[in-house]
């Protein structure tokens, strides 16, 4: 269990309005964004609010291989160092074979996810030939994770080509070309299913718009190529109008792949939140990472139906710098900034966040791929003597 700091401290750093949403809605917690640069303010909490703090919260940790383990445990630091309320129940996640022969995430790992409802993951690798699907997508059908969520903002004090970006990519998480049904017609002849669900795209939809309302965004642009795709990228494009529809206060576009990706490079200040299925918003994500300085920087988090929700650092494990305090700890940092404001702690993660961007700020205090000469130990000190000052 990590500490509990000194609680007053916090109290004029909250401004981040409660935004639960009636329990029968499937998204009934929707996560703010890590920078909560448009979301709705509220008074600071009073001494109600305060308490809350000292109720600890169990997340699973999933550290992930690779450098998973050291940025797994650079966050765990930084969060004993705030005086985060939160328990981690530590699992390892490995494919196996179950009933019938199908693959699985283990058990005790399928468990702790459950009964915690919320967790953290590091990057994890698969095995290319290995036999098991990527251990990432069968997460995500294992929980039903349907809608990705990364926002994409301009870091201050770190300079990339671009100024200013703040939008969100939400990505239908479980289908598409994703949907893992391949086979072989012929030899040298394999084909490929893409399948889009109306139950799948609505509940997409409704989750964007209500991201939407919930983070005060103004529109949401749905992305694709239903000009060739005419029934698949049809029928998600006719959900997210038909929702659209019933949510008129929010504003509504749609616009084919090829002319988002040549737009958003032109000039990414014009979006706010993209909505795409799941191949389109794999890309166009990582594209839109790129616009802020990398995947190093960009947070993620994966929503399901129940509350239940798992935040991940979207980067690869890096195998040739494991082990070598090299590692970059933001990704996974700030998407567990948005773990802390999905359970509902958001003057600690306030508090988390401004020592993270003032650490990146810090030339002295950035990790090599963000151009300087820090290890991965040095920023995670750097970052847990700044909130404690906080």
């Amino acid at each position: 269990m990590l500490a509990i700091g000194k609680l007053s401290t916090v109290t004029s750093l909250c401004r981040a309005a409660t935004i639960t949403a009636p329990a029968s809605c499937s998204y009934a917690k929707v996560p703010l964004n890590f920078s909560n640069s448009k979301a709705k303010t509220s008074k600071p909490a009073g001494d109600k609010e305060l308490k809350t703090l000292a109720q600890s919260k169990t997340c699973t940790l999933i550290p992930g291989d690779g450098i998973g383990p050291e940025i797994a445990d650079s966050v765990m630091k930084i969060f004993d160092a705030a005086g985060a309320p939160v328990n981690w129940e530590e699992r390892s996640v490995t494919a196996q074979k179950g009933p019938g022969g199908k693959w699985m995430i283990p058990m005790d790992t399928q468990d702790s996810v459950r009964r915690n409802g919320v967790g953290l993951k590091g990057p994890l690798g698969t095995p290319i030939a290995a036999g098991h699907p990527s251990m990432n997508l069968l997460l995500r059908k294992t929980f039903d994770l349907y809608a990705n969520v990364r926002p994409c903002v301009s870091l201050k004090g770190y300079k990339t080509m671009y100024d200013d970006v703040d939008l969100v990519t939400i990505r239908e998480n479980t289908q598409g070309e994703y949907s893992g049904i391949e086979h072989t017609i012929v030899d040298g002849v394999v084909q490929s299913i893409k399948l889009i669900t109306e139950e799948a795209s609505l509940k997409v939809a409704e989750y964007a718009f209500e991201y939407a309302k919930r983070n005060n965004r103004k529109r949401v642009t749905a992305v694709h190529k239903a000009n060739i795709h005419r029934l698949s990228d049809g029928l998600f494009l006719r959900c997210c109008r038909q929702t659209a529809e019933k949510n008129p206060e929010i504003k509504f576009n749609d616009l084919y792949l090829d002319t988002l990706s040549l737009n958003i490079v032109q000039d990414p200040t014009k979006f706010d939140v993209l909505l795409m299925p799941n191949l389109y918003g794999d890309i166009v994500s990582d594209m839109c990472a790129g616009l802020i300085g990398g995947l190093g920087l960009t947070p993620s988090g994966n929503i399901g139906t129940d509350n239940m929700a798992l935040f991940e650092a979207v980067h690869g494990t890096a195998p040739d710098i494991a082990g070598k305090d090299m590692a970059n700890p933001t990704a996974l940092l700030l998407s567990a900034i948005m773990m802390l404001r999905h359970i509902g702690e958001f003057q600690v993660a306030a508090r988390v966040e401004q020592a993270c961007f003032d650490a990146i700020e810090d030339k002295t205090s950035r990790t090599k791929d963000l151009g300087g000469d820090a290890s991965c130990s040095q920023f995670t000190n750097s970052v847990c003597a700044r909130v404690k000052d906080l």
